[in-house]
């Protein structure tokens, strides 16, 4: 389980290295032009939510508290995957030993 964490986190910090790479090219508002007029960076932007909504289901029928899980999933659609992923690394454990015992 601490490898599966490990590599997890490893991968959460090169996503974080490539976001402040893009971000300091400076062409956010450029890629967002394009997002937005191509359709494949349409379907880019409809994967990724759907995939933010997907984390969300699953962070809201896990939590035992809805008030942790808002906390969890409201900053999705702003921090992204990096944030689902954190909770990926402090759950698994946890998520693994809920799904054994079914």
């Amino acid at each position: 389980m601490k490898l599966l964490q490990a590599v997890i986190a490893v991968a959460t910090l090169g996503l974080g290295a490539l976001i402040i790479v893009a971000v300091a090219d400076g062409s956010f508002f450029e890629a967002g032009n394009w997002l937005f007029s191509e359709p494949w960076g349409l379907v880019t932007l409809a994967d990724l939510y759907l995939g933010f909504l997907l984390s969300a289901l699953v962070i809201w029928f896990f939590e035992p508290r809805p008030l942790h899980a808002l906390l969890w999933i409201l900053p999705i659609p702003v921090l992204g995957n990096l944030w689902t992923a954190v909770w990926f690394i402090i759950r698994l454990p946890l998520l693994r030993e809920r799904m054994a015992r079914r």
